[in-house]
């Protein structure tokens, strides 16, 4: 074993040239720009999910609509509620001339929908970014490796030394650049699939805050749960759901 090939993966990088290095500090880049991704996301998921249920908690508390104006709490659901009933406000003073043109149902849905909208679109940036690399690093690595291992043959048939140990070395080594990209590509993957599946879920979230919100503006009474119609099944004067707002004039 003495003519062994000794692996230096280091040394491999720089003999590739300048294509080697390049592939290799894209590699890296990649790497640092998905994982501080990963890292800022997460943490922001995490956030986000608490400020909507201490958002929720305390709009559904508070006393009226115009109380809830002033929670200052700056999230998506406060987005919403705050254009939802800005776009009700709004269809009041002019009904007189919308009246036949566009109902309130309609007016509030429309505004309520662009508004969950544009939170959609806050909470998928970063992901472009992290599907890119998901996809492109591994094809990065593949190409790095098919240089090297060009780079090996060449610098082999120059040699004049063709045999297995001096072609395993650097054929071997130069997989080097792919399990690189590999271990790029599937920590982004992995991220990338559980920050869709979050979303989804404060997307869905942000839906059901906007029904109830869109039943109470519409109809000046939010839907009856399960609880409010146990309440009522046992004789209780009025729905109980924890100090809610239960009934606004609706804007009509």
């Amino acid at each position: 074993m003495q003519n062994g090939y000794e692996f230096n993966s280091w040394d491999f990088i720089v003999a590739g040239g300048p294509v080697s290095i390049a592939v290799a500090v894209i590699l890296l880049v990649m790497s640092v720009a998905s994982w501080y991704l990963i890292v800022t996301k997460i943490v922001k998921v995490w956030q986000t999910e608490k400020k909507f249920r201490d958002y929720v908690q305390k709009f559904w508390n508070a006393t009226s609509l115009a109380a809830t104006a002033k929670l200052g709490h700056k999230t998506a659901l406060a987005n919403i509620s705050g254009k939802a009933i800005a776009s009700a406000e709004h269809h009041k003073t002019f009904v007189a001339q919308n009246a036949e043109k566009v109902t309130l149902d309609e007016f509030v849905a429309r505004a309520m929908n662009r508004s969950i909208a544009e939170e959609n679109l806050k909470l998928e940036q970063g992901l472009t970014v992290l599907a890119s690399v998901g996809s492109v690093s591994p094809f990065v690595g593949l190409f790095g490796t098919v240089w090297g291992i060009y780079h090996a043959l060449a610098s082999i048939s120059l040699s004049g030394q063709a045999t297995l140990d001096k072609v395993a070395g650097p054929v071997g080594e130069a997989l080097i650049m792919t399990a690189l990209g590999l271990a790029v590509a599937i920590p982004a993957v992995l991220a990338y699939n559980a920050l869709v599946r979050s979303n989804r879920e404060l997307s869905g979230e942000m839906e059901k805050f906007a029904y109830e919100l869109h039943a109470l503006l519409t109809t000046g009474a939010v839907i009856a749960d399960k609880q409010d119609k146990v309440n009522s099944a046992l004789g209780a004067k009025e729905p109980i759901s924890n100090g809610r707002i239960h009934n606004v004039e609706v804007p009509a």
